[in-house]
């Protein structure tokens, strides 16, 4: 058998970041007296590093190499930047929270780094082998940050609770991709495409698979009813690496749901519609009832996460309505900005937890939010920005987000889906909104200065204007999204 030399230069990124991971491996090794602040900075660096190197390798062709395993393409690269952004940013805001609790070793940015290469691998799979080797890299670097903090019952317990299920997940998730393998005789998307637009594939035995798949997916993506994990695994983990978990991941679910869904099993669109469907719905409701009940912030943000996952699928159904295909693009690029402009929001509103929580304090209870208005009015604008935009009201990016979405379900003929979308949304507004009213009308139980360093802060007011910038212009990243899509698909 003739050995075929794959084709690196597409992969740079990716063998750029796993070798600095076995450089910053070896770096904290030999330099043990500053190891940690050397280890937050290389794996900074690395992260720049990346995403140079993918702006350079960006040509806007669909490239395939190492066997069709792995594919480049402008979706991928714009994914990958947005996941470079994304982690970048969650190191700089849990910086001094993790130093607060001695958490700042060397093994937590290496967990980090490991764990955006797992992603960046889901992001540009072709090939279900591919696909789930950067599935569980990335899922075991998490499951090993929520772990962290060796000292906390809490956060062990939460551990377990994601290990666990998340081990099911995968399980679930194997099983369909090893009968689709099965019904199809192939394992990367284009093939697998072609068996089944060409009628070779047996039909019972793929559906079997499609539905495992979809639940494996699902659990990903953190929906109903495979939500379990994510309201506990929020509040135990660390507000740093909650922040992780809530923010770059999703980027990678929406990239492998694209891959397996649209690039691979398109010809089923119908089927797997109808089961994004029941998904969505059941998200939308649960996730906006659950949140109303929460007094813990970060519980609350887990289930508002849920509904927003669940507009995320309400953009993947809207693609093909009884064979017609013309709306596809649109309502996939829906999808995209909406996850985009989640992980954005994300980061804003976990990055304000970290930055109000100090040594010995966790301020994760929308309690310890009484009053910041007379603590610090700027950042209490930064905050009431974040829930204005998770709320969807006018003129922020959460609210065009909302609005792409809505806008592809009314499309597609789903008129009632959207109607119990808005409801939902009107309903998701109270308890964003009570997050505002502690702010502003409330008066402060704690009157501790706020301290962070002057990173932190720039970041994070800058995170806070985007968020209101994109709202007033987001044309710029809708038409990116779009762009990438058609230049993809």
């Amino acid at each position: 058998m003739n050995f075929v030399v794959p084709d690196f230069y597409p992969a740079a990124a990716e063998i750029f970041v796993a070798v600095m991971a076995l450089v910053i491996m070896l770096a904290f090794t030999f330099f043990r007296s500053n190891a940690r602040s050397l280890a937050y900075f290389l794996t900074q660096a690395t992260l720049v590093g990346a995403a140079f190197i993918t702006i350079w390798t960006l040509d806007g062709q669909v490239t395939l190499t190492f066997s069709n395993m792995f594919i480049s393409d402008l979706m991928g690269d714009l994914l990958k930047l947005t996941i470079y952004f994304s982690v970048a940013v969650g190191l700089l805001y849990g910086r001094g929270y993790l130093s607060d609790r001695n958490m700042d070793r060397p093994e937590y940015f290496l967990l980090a780094l490991l764990m955006t290469l797992g992603m960046m691998v889901m992001v540009t799979a072709n090939h279900m082998l591919s696909l789930y080797m950067g599935l569980e890299m990335m899922s075991l670097s998490l499951y090993a940050m929520v772990a962290f903090d060796r000292d906390s019952a809490r956060s062990t317990e939460a551990a377990m609770k994601y290990f666990v299920l998340g081990a099911l997940a995968s399980g679930l998730l194997l099983y369909g991709m090893s009968m689709i393998y099965g019904a199809t005789g192939a394992m990367d998307f284009s093939s697998i495409a072609q068996s089944i637009y060409h009628q070779t594939a047996n039909k019972t035995v793929l559906m079997f698979g499609l539905v495992f798949v979809v639940a494996g997916l699902a659990f990903k993506l953190g929906v109903v009813p495979f939500h379990m994990w994510v309201p506990d695994v929020y509040q135990g983990a660390p507000t740093a690496v909650t922040l992780m978990i809530a923010t770059a991941p999703k980027l990678a679910a929406f990239a492998i749901s694209m891959r397996l869904l649209v690039f691979g099993l398109f010809e089923l669109a119908d089927q797997w519609q109808s089961m994004l469907m029941f998904l969505a719905v059941l998200s939308i409701v649960l996730g906006n009832l659950a949140a109303i009940a929460q007094t813990n912030l970060k519980r609350m943000l887990a289930y508002s996460g849920i509904s927003h996952m669940g507009f995320v699928l309400l953009g993947l159904l809207s693609g093909v309505v009884d064979g017609d295909r013309q709306f596809a693009l649109n309502a996939y690029s829906s999808a995209m900005f909406y996850a985009v402009s989640y992980v954005i929001m994300s980061l804003a509103s976990f990055g304000m937890v970290v930055l109000l929580s100090r040594a010995g304090f966790e301020a994760e209870n929308i309690d310890d939010f009484k009053g910041l208005n007379k603590r610090s009015p700027w950042f209490a604008l930064m905050m009431m920005i974040v829930m204005f935009s998770m709320a969807g009201i006018p003129f922020f990016i959460g609210f065009f987000a909302k609005l792409s979405v809505l806008q592809a379900v009314v499309q597609a003929g789903y008129i009632w889906l959207a109607l119990v979308a808005v409801l939902m949304s009107l309903v998701g507004a109270y308890y964003y909104l009570r997050v505002v009213k502690v702010m502003y009308f409330d008066e402060p139980t704690d009157t501790a200065p706020i301290h962070a360093p002057a990173d932190v802060r720039v970041m994070l007011s800058a995170n806070g204007l985007a968020i209101a910038g994109l709202g007033l212009l987001p044309q710029g990243l809708m038409s990116l999204c779009a762009y990438a899509l058609i230049a993809s698909l």
